[in-house]
């Protein structure tokens, strides 16, 4: 088994990825992103704030040390929450007309 950097402060041991493995890797997160946008567009507002409640949790507390995947994370679930939102305003708008 060989050392695998993902980043300059997160590694793990296995063999490394393929290219194809990475490819089929993106494609599957790029179709779980679309699929939580769908469902959060459907969302009530309560599972909405626990979303972004959940989001808030998991960044860095004060006396914790900062890891910038915990903050891309959670950014990014952030960003998910806001596109589902703006879908639900172009349902709701079409919806009324």
């Amino acid at each position: 088994m060989e050392y695998i950097e993902l980043d300059n402060n997160l590694q793990f041991e296995g063999p490394p990825f393929t290219a194809t493995e990475i490819r089929q890797m993106l494609i599957r997160v790029i179709a779980l992103e679309n699929l939580v946008i769908t469902l959060l567009t459907e969302a009530s507002d309560r599972q909405l704030d626990l979303a972004r409640e959940l989001a808030n949790y998991i960044t860095p507390r004060q006396g914790i040390t900062l890891h910038p995947l915990t903050i891309h994370a959670s950014t990014h679930m952030t960003q998910l929450i806001e596109r589902a939102n703006h879908f639900q305003s172009i349902q709701h708008n079409n919806c009324n007309t």
